[in-house]
């Protein structure tokens, strides 16, 4: 009896742990192979050799990328480097990048580590610029000033808080205001081990002011990027694992309230919204696990999304880049300005293309 008791039991192990491989694989895509849909006229952009893992574009056509991510357990080209926030002028007819100095601050620039960003320009035109910065590891939100004649950032404050322990990315909607998703990956092994392998839903959406701050939506796998529809009314959620976007209806009081949720067949990345169409822009990761399991011989693929009409019953989904990584590996953010795209990646190079 007792060596049945223990066969039975070794046999659900047996098949639990077959269910949690599939599972496994499956959020992340890991037998997905990418078909090339190229665009013609694109050139990797001088200057970006190191990641360029978010980007923002200005009405005016100036566009901020954050370098140099260093991503724990992800691939590093220049891991002794910290990161950087460049400027391009997609207004100029080869435009190049240029690094924009930090002034003003007690910010460690040895330490700073950039990830997702957000701009917020008030009634006077003045820009602001938040970043999420991962100093050892850990997450602030950094608030910077641009100036644009100088042609560069004025550190005004740092932004800790206990709700905000693992920030991702990141959309402003005020100089001090904003919405955050958190991941858990920058907070130890422990958790990212639990989170990434068992698939465990804790990632959630936070709103701060400096009056309040509070969870505003929760039980994501993975949640990564974040923005909102030109008017304001609506907030986009990419789900990474769970390969989905969801669309939030905002409130006056900075709540949410879900209203859809559209699936895809590939792990969504950070979100950009044309402000003139509100079309949304995705960078995409095919196949998962060549993120996290870096193969010089396999490189991680890269994908961009079109997605138009997204509040409406039929979205229209295109799939307006793919390549399997020979030329650009692992876009995470794609944004356009006036018929230019640009495609960002986590530790690779960066794309700019003529529609």
């Amino acid at each position: 009896m007792a060596k049945l008791v223990v066969l039975t039991l070794l046999g659900l192990a047996l098949a639990a742990f077959r269910e949690h491989r599939s599972s496994y694989q499956t959020r992340f895509n890991a037998f997905r192979e990418v078909k090339p849909v190229d665009l013609p006229r694109c050139n990797l952009i001088k200057g970006i050799e190191n990641g360029s893992e978010d980007l923002e574009i200005l009405p005016n056509g100036l566009a901020f990328i954050s370098t140099g991510l260093q991503y724990p357990g992800i691939k590093s080209f220049d891991p002794s480097k910290p990161g950087k926030i460049l400027l391009m002028d997609l207004n100029e007819e080869d435009p190049s990048v240029l690094e924009l100095s930090i002034t003003g601050s007690k910010l460690d620039l040895s330490s700073f580590n950039p990830h997702g960003i957000s701009t917020f320009t008030d009634e006077d035109n003045t820009v602001y610029l938040l970043v999420v910065n991962h100093p050892d590891y850990k997450s602030t939100i950094e608030l910077f000033k641009f100036q644009e004649e100088e042609k560069s950032l004025l550190h005004l404050k740092t932004i800790r808080h206990r709700l905000l322990p693992n920030v991702n990315d990141i959309v402003a909607v005020g100089p001090e205001q904003f919405y955050a998703t958190n991941d858990h990956y920058f907070v130890n092994q422990y958790l990212r081990s639990w989170e990434l392998h068992l698939g465990l839903a804790w990632s959630y959406v936070v709103y701060y002011s400096p009056n309040e701050v509070q969870v505003v939506a929760e039980g994501f796998d993975f949640a990564n990027g974040i923005n909102i529809s030109p008017d304001g009314k609506h907030v986009y959620i990419a789900e990474l694992l769970a390969h989905k976007i969801h669309v939030y209806e905002k409130h006056a009081n900075w709540t949410l309230t879900p209203l859809k949720t559209l699936d895809f067949d590939t792990l969504v990345d950070n979100i950009s919204v044309d402000p003139v169409t509100g079309d949304l822009w995705v960078g995409c990761h095919p196949n998962g696990i060549k993120i996290f399991f870096y193969d010089a011989e396999k490189p991680p693929a890269s994908e961009v999304l079109q997605i138009q009409n997204i509040l409406t019953d039929e979205p229209k989904v295109t799939l307006v880049y793919a390549e399997n990584g020979t030329v650009l590996q692992g876009s995470t953010v794609a944004s356009v300005y006036k018929g230019k795209l640009l495609i960002g990646t986590v530790f690779h190079k960066a794309l700019y293309c003529k529609l």
